[in-house]
């Protein structure tokens, strides 16, 4: 199995988890608003890949991020570091490991998503499924899919090569906390709110480890 195909199932593998993450460590949940369904993310799914033509602009880079910015020269030192990275694929990876992240920590079933989380985020969210636990709390939710995807920002670190991408989310889905009894104490099951995350992912390029870790996960 190649390199780019490993890290897009790896990123998938992050994200059965996040949506109920206590405010200040998950997120933002804008009430249970309506409004017009923001535009996904263009993708290269089925689109063939784009040679770099020396001297020219590089589509996978400019796709996301505006040209001649500090976050588009450090995606662009990403790519020299490792060829065979792209940021479309990523973008690809990071919306399904949203998914499988906060489904995971709804459920409190960290161990799947532990080898994809940063130690100090796991630990978050040890502290926050067990707080729900004491209480006696769990999670009926429901998710509907990432409306919206950007990529908010790109660094690279000269010295150590380890890069950190981070990507802005909003989804939709429902979320209900019941008692010990099954009665509902927060939410609904049929109005839907939306999420809104920013979310870094951080990897060291060039080595033999695919894994992208979630190491911050910031409103």
């Amino acid at each position: 199995m190649n390199q780019p195909l490993i890290q897009l199932l790896v990123l998938a593998g992050i994200a059965v988890f996040l949506i109920l993450r206590l405010k200040n460590v998950l997120g933002t949940r804008e009430g249970f608003e309506d409004g017009p369904a923001a535009v996904p993310m263009n993708e290269r799914r089925g689109r063939p890949d784009l040679e770099v033509i020396e001297g020219g602009p590089d589509l996978d880079v400019n796709d996301h991020v505006e040209a001649d910015t500090p976050q588009a020269t450090a995606l662009s030192a990403m790519k020299r570091l490792e060829p065979t990275f792209n940021v479309g694929d990523f973008i690809g990876g990071a919306r399904g490991a949203y998914e499988m992240i906060v489904m995971g920590y709804e459920t409190g079933e960290l161990a799947d998503i532990q080898p994809f989380l940063s130690e100090e985020i796991y630990e978050s969210f040890v502290d926050g499924v067990a707080a729900r636990e004491d209480q006696g709390l769990t999670i009926d939710a429901n998710f509907f899919g990432v409306r919206e995807m950007k990529l908010v920002d790109a660094t690279l670190n000269p010295d150590t090569n380890e890069a950190e991408i981070s990507i802005r989310f909003v989804a939709e889905m429902t979320s209900t906390v019941l008692d010990r009894s099954g009665d509902i104490v927060e939410g609904s099951t049929t109005d839907v709110k939306k999420q809104k995350d920013t979310w870094a992912f951080a990897r060291t390029m060039g080595a033999d480890d695919p894994n992208w870790l979630l190491v911050s996960t910031d409103a």
